[in-house]
C-alpha cells in the first residue's frame, strides 16, 4: 500500500521533468539498464567497503539511484509512448537481478549474518515471484503487502548509509528485510486464497 501511494506522487513530482527527456527519443530500457549497473556498481561497493570510509555511503546512494531509475523508466516508457511487452519483462527481470546483486554482495561482504542475508534474499524473490504466479491466475497484486521493492530498496539505502555511523545498521535493515519480505509473501497468499478461492 505504501508503494502504491509513493509511486502514485512519485510519478506526480517527476512527470514534468520526464516529459522533457521524452524529445531525446532514447529506450526506456535504457534507463532500465542503468538502474541494473548502479545495482552492479552499488554491490562492488559493498564488496570493498572496507577500501574507504565513504564505500558504504557511496553504495547507500547507488542503491538509491537504481531504485531511482526503476521508477523513472516505466514513467518514461509511458509519456513518450514506448511502452511494450519486452520491456515489462526486460524491466521485471533486470529488478531480480538487481535484488539478488546488491543482497549478495553484502552478504558477501560479511556485513550481515548469513542466515540473514539468505532470508533477505529469498523473501524479496519470492515476494516478486508470488505477485508474478498471482497476476498469471488473474490476481491483481499491486500495493497487496507491506514490504514491496520500492520499501525494501529504501531500507537497504538507509541502512547502508547508517553503517557509515554505526556499522551494525545494516544487518539490522537487512534483517528487517528479511521479515518483512516474507510477511508480504504470506499477506499475498492470504489474499490471493480469499480472491480465487482453493
Amino acid at each position: 500500500m505504501v508503494s502504491s501511494k509513493m509511486k502514485r506522487r512519485l510519478e506526480e513530482l517527476l512527470t514534468p521533468g520526464v516529459r522533457r527527456l521524452s524529445y531525446l527519443r532514447f529506450s526506456p530500457n535504457l534507463l532500465t539498464s542503468l538502474g541494473l549497473v548502479s545495482s552492479i556498481a552499488g554491490g562492488w561497493f559493498y564488496v570493498n567497503w572496507e577500501m574507504n570510509d565513504s564505500a558504504l555511503m557511496i553504495a547507500g546512494l547507488l542503491v538509491l539511484l537504481s531504485g531511482f531509475l526503476d521508477a523513472v523508466d516505466g514513467i518514461y516508457a509511458r509519456i513518450s509512448g514506448k511502452t511494450s511487452v519486452f520491456g515489462g519483462l526486460f524491466d521485471s527481470v533486470t529488478d531480480r537481478y538487481s535484488d539478488a546483486i546488491l543482497l549478495s554482495a553484502v552478504i558477501w561482504a560479511k556485513l550481515c549474518d548469513p542466515v540473514w542475508g539468505l532470508t533477505a534474499l529469498t523473501g524479496s524473490l519470492m515476494v516478486s515471484y508470488t505477485r508474478a504466479r498471482a497476476e498469471a491466475s488473474g490476481v491483481n497484486m499491486a500495493s497487496i503487502g507491506v514490504a514491496e521493492r520500492a520499501e525494501r530498496m529504501i531500507i537497504l539505502a538507509l541502512a547502508t548509509m547508517l553503517s557509515y555511523f554505526v556499522i551494525e545498521s545494516i544487518e539490522w535493515g537487512v534483517i528487517l528485510i528479511g521479515v518483512l519480505s516474507h510477511v508480504t509473501v504470506l499477506q499475498r497468499v492470504i489474499y490471493f486464497h480469499g480472491k480465487a478461492g482453493k
